[in-house]
């Protein structure tokens, strides 16, 4: 296992990376890396700048498209319990990075905790929504942010305290190698308020997102809080395009689909279309949203 020959009880070598993604596709990972708790995962971490060896993170998977090639480097995949709890004492959460956004909406909702719902409809992890700034029209994640813990380039554990982090439209400046863990701080409001709040802006997103069918969460970036990329892109006819297994949704223009028999390569030929088209018609750059490994 070359340089990970001692972490064999949490790495394995050429593991599929496809079932971990929401796409499905994609080749194997060199190195798998299921970390059980903070030691392991700065132990993996200072192994791999020593070796030279390129990591990525995974957590939930659903703005990873991986190449066919499979990524030729470390993978450490934050899942277990050490990195995907929560706990809640009065208006302040603690949240580690593998918990699903999902879950940590619905836990605080049910304490009576408000603001975190804006954010519902979102796919992905805690870990992934720090790092992106996650959020809809109504608000993002970096609002709530009181500080986050981080394993830096050497492998140190940090605490980055609020006065030190910087969210922006759909970024922070969180780029570490790894999120860990998260605080936030809300505001007390009714239960039940929280949850209709809740469930009226999962009715809206669900009506106008692709289901049942392997997609990850948006494609692109919006240009600006005021200028939709799925809006630019369905001006440009092109809900319904497809290039090979791959295919624009008719139901959101910043969602593809990959049909059975779709290749990472089908969704990278029609990424570059989309962005083309959207170029020569409108004049903005598509940004990508999604990681392409």
């Amino acid at each position: 296992m070359h340089s990970f020959e001692d972490f064999q009880a949490i790495v394995t070598p050429d593991e599929p990376l496809a079932p971990q993604t929401w796409f499905r596709l994609g080749g194997p990972a060199a190195f798998l890396a299921r970390p059980r708790n903070v030691p392991e995962v700065v132990a993996l971490i200072r192994r791999a700048v020593e070796t030279e060896v390129p990591v990525r993170i995974l957590g939930g998977g659903s703005n990873v498209l991986v190449d066919d090639r499979g990524f030729p480097g470390l993978v450490i995949h934050l899942e277990s319990p050490a990195f995907s709890d929560v706990t809640i004492d009065g208006r302040k959460v603690i949240a580690g990075a593998a918990v699903p956004l999902t879950a940590l909406i619905s836990q605080t909702a049910r304490a009576g905790l408000a603001g975190l719902e804006v954010l519902t409809g979102i796919p992905g992890t805690v870990g992934g929504a720090l790092r992106g700034n996650s959020g809809g029209r109504q608000g993002a994640i970096g609002t709530f942010v009181k500080k986050v813990t981080v394993v830096d380039d050497s492998g140190e554990v940090l605490t980055r305290e609020q006065e030190d982090l910087r969210f922006e439209y759909r970024s922070s400046d969180l780029d570490e190698p790894i999120i860990l863990s998260a605080a936030f701080e809300l505001e007390t409001e009714d239960p039940e308020t929280v949850v209709r709040r809740m469930r009226r802006i999962w009715i809206i997103k669900k009506e106008n997102q692709p289901y049942g069918h392997q997609s990850s969460g948006c494609i692109f970036r919006n240009p600006s809080p005021e200028i939709s990329a799925g809006t630019l892109i369905e001006r440009a006819g092109l809900k319904g395009q497809r290039v090979g297994g791959a295919e624009v949704s008719d139901r959101h223009a910043n969602f593809i689909i990959a049909h059975p028999g779709a290749k990472s390569a089908d969704v990278l030929e029609l990424i570059d279309l989309i962005r083309q088209k959207v170029r020569q018609q409108f004049g903005h750059d598509l940004e990508l949203q999604i990681k392409i490994w």
